[in-house]
């Protein structure tokens, strides 16, 4: 063991956590006042729940010893076999319950990020077992496919360096699911965000955060770890960057304006946009993935979402989804060896094969996550209705789901 690598492991296991706080502020901060302790809620419950799943089954559903490529074994139920030796398969140098606390740590965020799509109209009770189920059903197994040792995605050679299929494609999508089963928001409920500065806190946050997320997942510090982490930190920053100045340009061309809301969804479009890629491509070609990654969100949350009619609440599907998909398929183009010698060449490299396989590495995770969202709330609906009454959404879900008002007394 490396104790750099120990040092480094903590302090980005401590960073991915400190993104789920930063997401309650996020989407906190976008709903209406009656609404912020309820979205709220949703992020920190997933802190709660998932982190006691992960420990009972969840991390060796995704981990374990592989099963036909699509799911691992029970062999590291209730954490048995997980202690302190690390596992060479995964990360040789730290402990291997340190590995499996930082992907707990993603494996938190990602319902939290769900959450988004149907803010403001989902029973909290409805959202608890979704979530829990969604973590079993969709999460552990995409996980396994794609990171663990013997999954069909990571044998097929795609690449997500630290989860733009995993995290970001699976929660956009089974919150775009989600949001559609739904319906729409009463229309007269809708507002505007309520609170612009706790969001764009959030978002400074989720920023800062996001080091560790895609920093951390080189797992490492030392040797070629640190190379491939500094990297990642660069591109990951730089990404940001470019696709909040290109989201801020495209909405100042299309509606005239450039809001703060407008910079802060460009960087987190741009962080998504570079997750998958981090570690494998270069600081110029990430200039390249933010500036696009924040054109086609901005796109995809401005003009597609109001002619398709769908009501994705906190636009979880146009910048995760979208952001992730755009990163998947990016990593096929801009991917090259020289930056990570575990990884591959693409297109730009001469290898078209990789492209191929982070195109089918995308629409296999479109198809579980979807999927797996709809049997998940349809059998939930088959016990009781999955959306608030008409009247409760109207009080507000912070007095009518837990007796509680963000600002000022309960009356």
């Amino acid at each position: 063991m490396q104790t750099p690598d120990i040092v480094f492991m903590i302090f980005s296991t401590a960073l991915v956590m400190l993104m789920t706080p930063g997401l309650a502020l996020f989407y906190g901060g976008m709903v209406n006042k009656k609404n912020v302790l309820n979205t709220t809620m949703h992020s920190y419950v997933a802190m709660i729940l998932i982190s006691l799943q992960w420990v009972l089954y969840g991390y060796t559903l995704a981990f374990g010893t592989d099963h036909s490529g699509l799911i691992g074994g029970l062999n590291w139920l209730g954490l048995n076999g997980v202690g302190f030796e690390p596992n060479a398969d995964y990360a040789a140098t730290i402990p291997h319950q340190l590995f499996m606390l930082f992907q707990l740590m993603f494996a938190i965020i990602t319902p939290a990020l769900i959450s988004g799509a149907f803010a403001e109209r989902m029973k909290f009770k409805v959202f608890v077992i979704f979530m829990l189920l969604w973590a079993t059903f969709v999460y552990d197994p995409l996980a396994h496919w794609v990171w663990g040792v013997g999954g069909w995605i990571r044998e097929l050679g795609a690449l997500d360096f630290a989860g733009g299929n995993v995290v970001h494609i699976s929660s956009g999508v089974s919150g775009l699911v989600g949001a559609l089963m739904l319906g729409k928001r009463i229309k007269k409920e809708q507002a505007s965000p309520h609170h612009i500065p706790f969001t764009v806190l959030g978002a400074g946050l989720l920023w800062f955060g996001w080091f560790g997320f895609n920093a951390g997942s080189a797992l490492g510090i030392t040797g070629d770890a640190g190379k491939i982490a500094i990297n990642a930190f660069l591109t990951t920053n730089t990404s940001a960057a470019a696709a909040a100045f290109s989201w801020i340009v495209a909405e100042r061309l299309y509606s005239k304006k450039i809001t703060v809301m407008g910079a802060v969804s460009g960087a987190v479009a741009g962080l998504v946009s570079i997750t998958p890629g981090a570690g494998f491509v270069t600081p110029m070609a990430s200039i390249v993935i933010g500036l696009l990654g924040g054109v086609i969100c901005y796109f995809s949350v401005a003009v597609l979402k109001e002619k398709l009619g769908y009501d994705d609440a906190l636009d979880a599907f146009g910048c995760h989804g979208i952001g992730g998909t755009w990163g998947a398929i990016a990593t096929g183009i801009f991917a090259t060896k020289s930056v990570n010698s575990a990884g591959a060449d693409g297109v730009l490299a001469g290898n078209w094969a990789l492209l191929g396989s982070q195109v089918i590495s995308v629409v296999a995770t479109y198809a579980f996550a979807a999927a797996g969202t709809f049997i998940i709330l349809k059998g939930i609906s088959l016990f009781t209705s999955i959306r608030v009454k008409e009247e409760e959404e109207k009080m507000g879900l912070d007095l009518a789901v837990h007796g509680e008002k963000a600002y000022g007394k309960v009356s």
